[in-house]
């Protein structure tokens, strides 16, 4: 089986395949109990190989970790084999991430041109055309960076809380916070808009993904349609490159 570990600022997620290419477990716990959590995983199921995707340093406490229990480990990066081909000026600055959503598309939609749009704490775009040439793409602030800069570099614009999939955000505030809220909101989702448009008028045999966390509230404010299996994205992706690289 396979291990797939996400691992963030704070939080891991992690992810477990078994040898047909299904998930079978998916979890995401704080950083700090890593070793409990993983060794428990390790236990519980036959785990032989193990892809990493680290937005930090490496932890040599896993490292050790999976050495003992005798799991084969990678680190997820442009190094590595891909079902795609770089067209990258900067291979070594690209995102683990962004790779892995890349292989996802890839498998996912065969011998079509491929964006994919991971609306995190940065909205990314990563373009794939149909011969599996990843051409690159493009990074924007994401809904919270949004508002966190709003009111960290202006003197009287306030926080805004975290905005809730449920909530409906007005085109029109009537107050300072509504406003903040639309212009974060409705301006990513009109951005990410315009960038399906302007791909589609250059591609027209063009699959378009939409992932990340935010995924759940911006959808609801897009015209376009998107690719909705999608949730696993990043794990599937991941799964398909560490077989690559046994």
């Amino acid at each position: 089986m396979n291990l797939l570990l996400d691992i963030g600022n704070t939080q891991i997620k992690a992810a477990v395949f078994n040898s047909r290419g299904q998930m079978i477990f998916h979890d995401r716990f704080d950083k700090e109990k890593v070793q409990n959590k993983i060794s428990s995983l390790l236990d519980s199921y036959s785990v032989s190989h193990a892809l990493i995707s680290a937005t930090g340093e490496k932890s040599k406490p896993l490292e050790n970790l999976l050495k003992k229990k005798g799991v084969v480990f990678f680190y997820l990066n442009a190094q590595l084999k891909l079902p795609f081909e770089l067209d990258y000026q900067t291979p070594g600055t690209l995102g683990a991430d962004r790779l892995a959503l890349s292989a996802a598309a890839v498998k996912k939609a065969p011998e079509k041109n491929r964006l994919v749009i991971d609306a995190g704490t940065c909205i990314t775009y990563d373009f794939i055309d149909r011969k599996n040439i990843y051409r690159g793409g493009a990074i924007s602030p994401g809904i919270d960076l949004r508002l966190k800069s709003m009111h960290h570099y202006t003197a009287n614009l306030p926080p805004v809380e975290n905005i809730k999939p449920e909530e409906n955000i007005p085109l029109t505030g009537k107050n300072t916070i509504d406003c903040l809220k639309s212009g974060a909101v409705w301006g990513a989702a009109n951005e990410i808009e315009a960038f399906i448009v302007n791909y589609k008028l250059k591609h027209k045999d063009l699959t378009v993904f939409l992932t990340g966390g935010s995924q759940i509230i911006l959808e609801r404010y897009l015209k376009n349609e998107i690719f909705v299996n999608s949730k696993f994205l990043l794990f599937e992706g991941m799964n398909l490159i560490l077989n690559m690289n046994k």
